[in-house]
């Protein structure tokens, strides 16, 4: 069969469902802006859009870009379609406009849409954070940037997303339209390893003996709870001498706005704190290979997960599936995925006292912790797990949707191929 996956950031979402599908033996294109990277068998094919030269009206600057990702995905398509390429199914990612026109070269071709986030005014993350409150030109550009999802949800055949808060954000009329299928989590590779150890350079090796405070986050910035969780160390720190603080992310920004007066929100709370904040165990690891990343997770003692009302990231399913005691804010969509007390701990995203009474009650009692490493892992494996849960519920979603294409085709492979889940 003939797949065409379409992500500006590749692989993304689906680099588990390409991987496979390429080992498989199917014909496997994938449409991107990145030029970084490669999966086996998998044809990667990178467009750049061209921005008009014109600057738009602000409040329609997201949707502008939105419409030149997806006529530059168009030729991309229209290229493929002259070389006669006739994909049984096209994939994509709705956010950035790119599956836009696809119907213009494949009209019976089955799209299937992700859809990660539909944004709302109030009520959500926009105004969750007092300290951040929008202007009325970000309430009026978040509804003009959800044009972007409404065209995608009357386009696509049908949609995907990863929690069922996630769905619940669209209008009801779509929910019916929307499937919840999760991208799930390698606990083969992802799981506890008491010998994990982590060199600092020019400092000490750390294993799961030492006290340390994890916390991981894309990019360092109040939409993953940055500003509370550097705010409350200072105290933290003093009370447990002991203790040592192991920063995982990057100093862009993904989500949100830029900090005034600093180059990114690591150096804005590093000037805030000053010389309260005892910066010889705190330490900053950037971004990591995957391989160190999984070791902080595995030598964690009490690992910290805060968030705005918005995507479940990654990583926090991945520190419950390496036996991590989390420590989460209570908000959606981490709600849906952590019960106070049995398989993780939950705090007000804002009160950063209580975050430090909870992570230091974590500290001081992890004989009582085992219990809620156990339930931690197993959540993930019963609910998010790649090779037995979400991977294969995937595929037959996209077999099922590949099906309605009409193209004269065999069902599928002969042969079940070894699922390949090494990360990329």
């Amino acid at each position: 069969m003939n797949w065409l996956f379409i992500h500006q950031n590749f692989p993304a979402q689906f680099v588990h469902a390409a991987r496979y599908l390429a080992a498989a033996g199917d014909t496997v294109c994938f449409i991107t802006q990145r030029r970084e990277g490669s999966l086996p068998g998998v044809r990667k094919l990178v467009y750049a859009p061209r921005r008009q030269q014109a600057q738009p009206n602000p409040l329609v600057r997201d949707f502008a870009g939105a419409v030149d990702n997806g006529l530059a995905v168009f030729q991309v398509c229209d290229a493929l379609k002259r070389e006669g390429f006739q994909p049984d199914l096209v994939v994509g990612h709705n956010g950035w406009g790119e599956i836009l026109y696809v119907k213009q070269c494949w009209p019976t071709t089955p799209l299937l849409g992700y859809f990660e986030f539909f944004h709302r005014p109030a009520h959500s993350d926009l105004d969750f954070d007092p300290e951040f409150p929008p202007s009325e030109a970000d309430s009026l550009r978040i509804r003009t940037r959800n044009t972007i999802d409404l065209l995608g949800l009357e386009t696509v055949d049908c949609g995907q997303t990863p929690t069922q808060w996630q769905r619940s954000l669209y209008p009801r009329h779509y929910h019916r339209r929307i499937s919840v299928r999760h991208e799930g989590i390698d606990t083969i590779t992802v799981r506890p390893d008491p010998t994990a150890r982590l060199w600092l350079r020019g400092g000490p090796t750390l294993s799961s003996a030492d006290q340390l405070i994890t916390y991981c986050a894309r990019n360092l910035e109040p939409y993953r709870g940055f500003h509370v969780f550097m705010r409350m160390l200072p105290d933290l720190l003093a009370r447990y001498p002991g203790a040592r603080v192991l920063i995982v992310g990057g100093n862009d920004v993904s989500y949100g706005r830029r900090p005034a007066g600093a180059a990114n929100w690591r150096e804005k709370l590093l000037t805030e704190l000053g010389d309260r904040l005892d910066l010889s165990r705190v330490h900053f690891l950037g971004r990591l290979p995957y391989a160190q990343y999984l070791a902080v997770l595995r030598i964690s003692s009490v690992h910290v997960y805060l968030t705005y009302p918005f995507v479940l990231s990654w990583s926090l399913l991945e520190a419950m599936a390496a036996g991590c005691v989390v420590v989460a804010s209570r908000t959606a969509p981490v709600e849906e995925v952590i019960e106070d007390g049995r398989n993780g701990h939950l705090v007000d995203f804002f009160d950063g006292t209580g975050l430090a009474e909870r992570i230091g009650s974590v500290l001081t009692r992890q004989h009582e912790q085992e219990p809620i490493r156990i339930a931690a892992r197993e959540t993930v494996i019963d609910r998010y797990d790649l090779e037995t849960n979400c991977l294969p519920a995937y595929l037959a979603l996209l077999r099922r949707l590949a099906r309605r294409s009409g193209v004269d085709r065999s069902a599928g492979p002969t042969r079940k191929p070894k699922l390949m889940l090494q990360n990329s």
